[in-house]
């Protein structure tokens, strides 16, 4: 098949992940991939290198932009539209929100001309603009254009049965336009054990101690991603617990007010900052830690999670979105999102309990191994391929 893939940036995060093993597998197995993108903007670092040599080629819109801008979105949507002429693919698979609504609009308006069904337009939702931490207007106004645009997409893949339920609800779709595929992950990485010299390493790298208990954050610094709330939750637990650190992953543009908070606190040598960490390094830092601690307030479904697990780490997550679809009484704990005792009593029972953070690591190792394969869901996504075009 021809393939085309649209994402707004190839910034780090988990839908541009997810979306880079799925091109390199569908490259692997004979298909014809390739991946359009915009300039990867902003402070989080960028996956560009991690496209070379593998099988698909990327091409790159310069007004493909996150932000709002009618010029650059008007722009953008003539150079994708007239890209996908020049390729003529049987299936458009956009990502993210920007992408997702631009290659759609221009997947679509081609239909007919060298087909009368193609190209098959899919859709991944990673999670949605819509949620309730914005105004009523812009959440109207976002569900308005992706309705708009479901009526123009064919299938849809969701990252967590959550997302389903939620765009459903709200007249993005039909039920039986959709079908679950969990963000893969490059599982190797996380199940191959790393030496106790290296783990040692990194601690002392990092400014923490060989014994102290580790609680991990791997989140860009950024509005709701809920490290305020780790932090609120580290000034109670660190008068309990002196050998607990606290350890932020990531960047962003919130990175400067979490250090100061920290400080305000008096816990600035209580929780450390890595900055950004190439993907190579993540299963180190988790491996290196304990505790996995999220608390993002939405989220399709935090790859973090299953990452952890993956590690054999029990992973502590607020209730939101696709969360509970992995973490469980058996493999971490849910707490209320916001909740700050429920945070405290939850990273407390764990920090205290050595033998149940083994257990509940080995529980989760087992639950997400298939789950999040990248054959599985690479799996997955050829077989709606393949259904469109028959």
């Amino acid at each position: 098949m021809k393939i085309v893939h649209i994402i707004t940036r190839l910034i780090l995060g988990g839908a541009q992940e997810n979306t880079l093993i799925t091109c390199k597998l569908l490259a692997q197995r004979g298909h014809d991939v390739t991946l359009i993108t915009g300039p990867a903007l902003g402070p989080e670092g960028e996956l560009f290198n991690q496209t070379k040599g593998q099988g698909y080629k990327v091409l790159v819109v310069n007004r493909l932009r996150r932000a709002i801008n009618p010029l650059n979105d008007i722009v953008g949507y003539f150079q994708i539209k007239k890209l996908l002429k020049q390729l003529k693919p049987d299936i458009v698979h956009t990502h993210s929100a920007k992408a997702g609504i631009l290659g759609r609009f221009a997947g679509c308006a081609l239909k007919g001309r060298w087909g009368e069904s193609l190209p098959a337009v899919v859709h991944t939702i990673h999670g949605l603009a819509f949620h309730p931490y914005q105004s009523e207007f812009l959440n109207k106004f976002y569900i308005a254009i992706e309705r708009s645009a479901a009526k123009r997409t064919d299938f849809f893949i969701s990252v967590a049965d959550a997302m389903t339920a939620q765009a459903t609800a709200v007249g993005i779709g039909r039920p039986e336009q959709f079908i679950t595929a969990y963000s893969a992950i490059e599982e190797d990485d996380f199940l191959e054990p790393i030496s106790p010299k290296r783990k040692k390493d990194f601690r002392r790298k990092c400014g923490i101690e060989e014994d102290a208990i580790v609680l991990v954050t791997i989140a860009r610094l950024f509005m709701l991603k809920g490290h305020e709330y780790v932090i609120e939750s580290a000034k109670q637990l660190s008068k309990r617990f002196e050998n607990c650190v606290w350890l932020f992953v990531g960047d962003g543009n919130l990175s400067e007010h979490f250090k100061e908070q920290a400080r305000q606190l008096g816990l600035a040598e209580k929780v450390k900052f890595t900055g950004l960490l190439p993907p190579s390094e993540i299963p180190l830092a988790i491996q290196s830690s304990d505790i996995l601690v999220h608390c993002s307030l939405r989220e399709g479904l935090a790859r973090t999670l299953p990452q952890a697990m993956l590690c054999g780490k029990p992973a502590i997550s607020f209730d939101v979105d696709g969360a509970r679809e992995v973490v469980n009484n058996k493999t971490g704990r849910l707490v209320e999102p916001k909740n700050i005792g429920q945070l405290v009593d939850a990273c407390a029972e764990l920090i205290e309990d050595e033998n149940l953070r083994e257990q509940l690591g080995e529980n989760g190792r087992e639950s997400v191994k298939e789950k999040f394969a990248p054959e599985t869901m690479v799996g997955t996504i050829e077989a709606v391929y393949r259904k469109l075009l028959d």
